[in-house]
């Protein structure tokens, strides 16, 4: 490892033990923001803001070349019971560093952060913009997608979440549905009314045995499923409105709009989509940073789990040092050999790398 990329990890594992110990729930990232800020203009780097995010140009830009989006979040979920460590309290204990935000996704953070310094004003075959965000954990309205506009054309993008550094080349999309069955109200002593209730689960017994015929070979079938129900006012009245929410997990095959639109047509329930932006993707794998990868001895895969590379309409690799079995469980952790490896890989995967 060169001195400088050693030197780059060690202000990485600093910067995250600070990020840890400063709030960052998601809307509330004001304070990590800023040390991401600071972080980059103590390298020499005037970084951009908006809202929560923030992010940073490479120094020889140059429009003719391809740009490439390195891209982690510094928002937390809120940490859960069960928690024996201070989830602030960034505890090191030999390699191991506990706290709220380590493993998701403060090491890819970090580890990006490293990388992007690295090649920041070397004469590269590409532009660098580096993007810490907000509101990831949300999908929030003021999170990547507020800032994405503002970056011009990307060619791909380098989505950092715990993968332990094997290649994310296809991910799960989300579609959230409220459904509502509707009725008429009717005394349930007699034969009155027309019972929303069973309306709705004459849908959901056909949601439960329904199979969309798409079968992607890396991230499996669409799953659907109902999550929770709600009907009536009281124990004598036949419920004229029955909600309950659909929770979608979309494979590359079909696009959020073209579910939702089938859906529709199937179900006799109303059918209202909390949002439908949130697809599945997928980069393949003849692509030359994904043949680079796998030339390093890497293992693609597809990942069940969303992340904020759904908001991207163009190539994504994710990829990150730690484990996603790690993230939102009580005393998080991330390994700091397992960042400086992974401030190591992402360097190799764009040392000579062209498009």
């Amino acid at each position: 490892m060169s001195e400088l990329i050693k030197q780059l990890s060690d202000d990485a594992v600093d910067l995250l033990i600070r990020l840890i110990k400063t709030t960052s729930f998601s809307r509330e990232e004001a304070g990590t923001a800023t040390l991401i800020q600071e972080f980059l203009a103590a390298h020499g780097v005037a970084a951009q803001r908006q809202h929560n995010n923030v992010w940073a140009v490479s120094a020889h830009f140059d429009a003719s070349k391809p740009t490439i989006l390195l891209n982690s979040h510094h928002d937390t979920v809120k940490a859960g019971a069960g928690w024996s460590y201070d989830p602030f309290g960034a505890v090191l204990e030999g390699d191991k560093l506990t706290g709220l935000g380590s493993n998701d996704a403060g090491a890819s953070a970090v580890g990006l952060l490293a990388t992007f310094l690295y090649f920041y004003d070397k004469p590269n075959a590409f532009n660098l913009i580096c993007a810490i965000t907000a509101e990831e954990e949300i999908s929030g309205a003021n999170g990547i997608r507020s800032v994405l506009p503002e970056f011009g054309k990307i060619d791909l993008g380098i989505v950092g979440e715990p993968t332990g550094m094997d290649l994310a080349i296809a991910e799960k999309g989300l579609i959230v549905l409220d459904a509502i069955a509707h009725g008429k109200t009717g005394h349930a002593a007699r034969e009155e009314g027309e019972n929303a209730l069973y309306k709705a689960l004459d849908d959901i017994k056909w949601l439960r045995s329904f199979r969309f015929r798409e079968v992607s070979t890396l991230l499996g079938p669409v799953k659907m499923t109902v999550t929770q129900i709600s009907a009536g006012t009281q124990h004598n009245v036949v419920p004229d409105r029955c909600q309950f929410v659909i929770d979608v997990r979309t494979n590359e095959l079909y696009q959020n709009q073209e579910i939702v639109d089938f859906l529709r047509a199937k179900l006799q329930s109303e059918i209202v989509p909390r949002s439908t932006h949130l697809n599945s993707s997928r980069i393949s794998e003849s692509h030359p940073l994904i043949r680079k990868g796998v030339a390093m001895g890497k293992t693609v895969y597809g990942s069940p789990t969303l992340s904020d590379q759904a908001m991207m309409p163009f190539d994504t690799l994710k990829i990150g040092p730690g484990e996603s079995a790690r993230s939102h469980t009580p005393d998080e952790f991330i390994l700091v050999s397992e960042i400086r490896a992974g401030i190591k890989d992402y360097i190799e995967l764009l040392t000579d790398f062209r498009f």
